[in-house]
């Protein structure tokens, strides 16, 4: 029988916003601790630079979505785990606060700072938590 917790996260739809070096972790994570709804939006491709930390990406995905792909990665050894890809700008307008407002929580992988501001105003919009990671070069925060 299920415990509470495995519950909560079997029900829980995530919103995670970049799937890069942290991106990759938090997906891979999330998925192997029983989260099963998960949403990820990022713009950027794969690029040959990322392989050595980007561990769900292979030299053949270069150039390919890398929301796309880290969600065939996952689902090759998790097929049970629903993960919806959108390769776009978090910043588009078709992510607003009442997309915002679809989710139990949301976690930022971003790399970008006026992006990561911006998903921080629209959880706060929308009334849902945030879990905050990025990078700004050789800096990166957690909150």
């Amino acid at each position: 029988m299920a415990s509470a917790e495995e519950l909560a996260a079997i029900k829980a739809k995530i919103l995670m916003v970049g799937a890069g070096g942290i991106g990759c972790e938090l997906l891979k994570t999330l998925v192997l601790t029983g989260f099963r709804d998960i949403h990820l939006i990022d713009m950027d491709t794969i690029e040959v630079s990322n392989l050595n930390r980007q561990f769900l990406f292979r030299k053949h995905h270069v150039g390919q979505s890398k929301a796309k792909v880290a969600r065939e990665a996952v689902l090759k050894f998790r097929p049970d785990v629903n993960i919806v890809a959108y390769h776009a700008n978090v910043k588009s307008t078709e992510f607003n606060v009442e997309f915002f407002q679809n989710f139990h929580v949301v976690l930022n992988g971003l790399d970008n700072l006026d992006a990561r501001r911006h998903v921080n105003r629209l959880c706060l919009a929308a009334g849902v938590p945030l879990v905050e990671s990025g990078t700004t070069g050789y800096l990166g925060q957690v909150g």
